[in-house]
């Protein structure tokens, strides 16, 4: 791979890298550490020409740094959902814009205590926008765990979310 092909494969997918190293770690700082570490890797393992879906491949190595730095350091922490979605309030009403925030809170909190997995492939599907074969490549899952975890992630969710809007907090 030369500076030409890293640029043009591998440099657009920076963002997405820190938003999922920041979804699994919490932490600014390490996940910027955990992309540099990626972006290093990529780019000392150039003889990459068989890597067909490189932010797949990229997305995989981000995980797997992510969950070791977590494993050495024994912590796990989220952050705000509305951090990595973008959201358009034009035309929105203040009222409108606060129930957004309050909902997008409310989802964040929820999707926080999902179990591993399933947090992850929802967060690489519904925020992050990857096909399933692109969560089977990265996640290391075949086709059918990583629908059975987004359905269960889904409906746990929504189910919860359901229940928060009937009843109150």
């Amino acid at each position: 791979m030369n500076l030409e092909d890293f640029e043009n494969r591998v440099l657009p997918t920076k963002h997405k890298l820190y938003r999922f190293a920041f979804r699994l770690l919490g932490s600014s700082e390490e996940a910027k550490d955990v992309v540099q570490e990626t972006m290093l890797k990529v780019w000392n393992g150039r003889d990459l020409a068989e890597v067909q879906n490189m932010e797949a491949w990229c997305m995989r190595i981000t995980k797997n740094l992510s969950l070791d730095k977590l494993r050495s350091i024994q912590r796990r922490t989220t952050h705000s959902i509305e951090s990595t979605a973008e959201f358009h309030h034009e035309g929105l009403t203040p009222h409108e814009k606060t129930e957004l925030h309050e909902s997008m809170k409310r989802i964040d909190q929820l999707m926080a205590a999902l179990p591993d997995k399933q947090r992850q492939v929802m967060h690489l599907r519904d925020v992050e926008g990857h096909s399933y074969n692109e969560i089977c490549e990265i996640l290391e899952l075949d086709m059918n765990q990583v629908k059975v975890n987004l359905f269960r992630a889904r409906n746990a969710v929504r189910e919860k979310l359901t229940k928060l809007n009937a009843y109150g907090l």
